[in-house]
């Protein structure tokens, strides 16, 4: 029996998990780290305390499954995508906290470019709108502000990388500085199409090409880690970030078959093959995880405030003890009482786009209770989602292709069925869930048995994947499009509010 070690590093916590061949859970260990917000709308995280936390749950995976370092035949990496770490190549210390891909801060930068005309020709070569979600202002920010980053990159002394490419370099003790292309497409300076840096790009936000790593395909010998970290010298050959990771995981291997992750954010991919297609419905075309050079594209929706809304009910308004405490105040209310809940505390991500929305709560009366909001929070989840789903139907059906049959589901919220069946109900099809949930984690394992060897092919993968769990729509389809409506004035409300 072979076992593949995955490190998922995630937006609030960071996981290990070991896999045997068959795609089963082995052990797992989770470590939640400091969320760091300086000012309004900025998010950090301390990029030591994520290599900590994740170096802590692999060595306590490894210690749990009673396996000898010599039986984990290879290691895969998911992370979260666009949250920007820049570091010194000769010490490898951070030069500042990593800027997280819910921060906010270069949005000036975004108008500027948006207001150069550039908007076009980064669509075309990225596949992305102009967005400070994306790692590219993000990294002109730290150059700019932090006391002479500027200087030290035009002479070759830092690295840039997502947090794959950190994990990587800390690996291997800063022998590889490396990325692959799922993760390269989200930096907004990336040609998905000829999978290369961008000349004009990096050019354009004064960004030197040797901050950058090098790109490889999602399946690839990467590294050798350093034997200091687990006991033995084992290989890294598979890296994608999280959304292509749960794709693959998801067995969604053909265009036209689409997954939705329910975590801190939500975030539906259609994969579409070797077709890149520009959506014309405000979604994003990105790089899907490729197992050799043979380019593979995704149409993708971002809900910026997915499952963080849950946190934002313990930790901001303290209505609940623990996340997992939600579903059973919501199930002690029918419905939301007319309640609908925007949570739009860093903007709205697709199909809205518009970093100036902030959260909204409206239809209140005498009678609502907390009961009621935290029911409409939940519900804000499934909404969100499905905004995305219509424009992505949209596309299917503007380039030939057909409405979408059936979305399966993963990601820590998608365990709670009363947020389930409402999404069926909004879609109007089958949202199916799978035996295993912890898919962005079984996707880097995919990937990475693909590259040691563990698995054949795409086919034995597909052969793996079960069905826990369908969810089938309870109401007609004109009940769900008045609660849609109703939905879309809320936003237009949340953002109307703000001029």
């Amino acid at each position: 029996m072979s076992f593949i070690l995955t490190l998922d590093q995630g937006t609030s916590s960071s996981r290990s998990i070991i896999f045997d061949e068959l795609g089963h859970i082995v052990s797992s260990s989770q470590q939640e780290f400091s969320q760091i917000y300086p000012v309004a709308g900025w998010v950090e995280h301390n990029p030591e305390e994520i290599w900590n936390s994740q170096l802590h749950t692999a060595r306590e995976a490894l210690s749990k499954s009673g396996l000898r370092p010599g039986q984990i035949k290879a290691i895969g990496i998911t992370n979260q995508r666009e949250t920007t770490v820049v570091w010194d190549r000769l010490s490898g210390n951070p030069i500042h906290n990593a800027i997280v891909w819910q921060d906010r801060r270069s949005e000036p930068t975004c108008i500027e470019l948006r207001s150069s005309g550039y908007a076009a020709y980064i669509q075309d070569k990225t596949g992305l709108i102009v967005d400070a979600y994306f790692s590219a202002t993000k990294l002109k920010w730290l150059l700019d502000n932090v006391p002479g980053a500027l200087d030290r990159a035009n002479r070759g002394e830092l690295a840039f990388g997502t947090v794959d490419s950190w994990l990587l370099w800390k690996l291997t003790k800063g022998r590889v500085h490396a990325t692959d292309v799922s993760n390269a497409s989200r930096t907004m300076l990336f040609d998905i199409r000829t999978n290369t840096w961008d000349a004009r790009l990096l050019e354009m936000l004064g960004i030197p090409l040797s901050l950058m790593p090098t790109v490889h395909p999602s399946v690839f010998a990467f590294a050798e880690i350093d034997a200091e970290f687990l006991g033995q010298k084992i290989l890294v050959s598979g890296i994608a970030g999280d959304q292509q990771s749960a794709l693959f995981g998801q067995a969604c291997f053909k265009a036209g078959m689409a997954k939705n992750t329910y975590g801190t954010g939500c975030f539906m991919l259609m994969h579409t093959g070797e077709n890149f297609q520009i959506s014309k419905n405000n979604l994003l075309t990105t790089s899907a995880a490729q197992i050799d050079t043979q380019t593979f594209f995704a149409i993708e929706g971002s809900v910026f405030i997915g499952g963080a809304v849950v946190q934002w009910l313990r930790d901001g308004l303290q209505a609940i003890k623990e996340s997992t405490h939600v579903q059973k105040l919501a199930e002690t209310v029918s419905d939301s009482g007319g309640v609908i809940f925007v949570p739009g505390f860093t903007g709205l991500g697709a199909p809205y786009w518009n970093a100036d929305a902030r959260g909204l709560i409206s239809g209140l009366t005498r009678g609502t209770t907390i009961a009621h909001i935290a029911r409409a929070a939940l519900e804000s989840i499934a909404f969100q989602s499905a905004a995305i789903l219509k424009a992505m139907s949209l596309d299917c059906v503007q380039s030939g292709g057909e409405p979408l049959k059936e979305l399966r589901v993963d990601g820590g919220a998608c365990v709670n069925d009363l947020l389930m069946q409402f999404q069926a109900d909004l879609l109007g099809i089958p949202v199916v869930r799978a035996v295993v949930t912890e898919t962005t984690s079984l996707g880097a394992a995919y990937l990475a048995g693909l590259g040691a060897g563990v698995f054949k092919n795409t086919e034995e993968l597909s052969n793996l994947w079960r069905e826990e769990k369908r969810f089938l729509p309870s109401i007609d389809s004109l009940k769900a499009e008045e609660h849609m409506q109703s939905w879309e004035f809320a936003v237009s409300q949340a953002i109307l509010r703000r001029h």
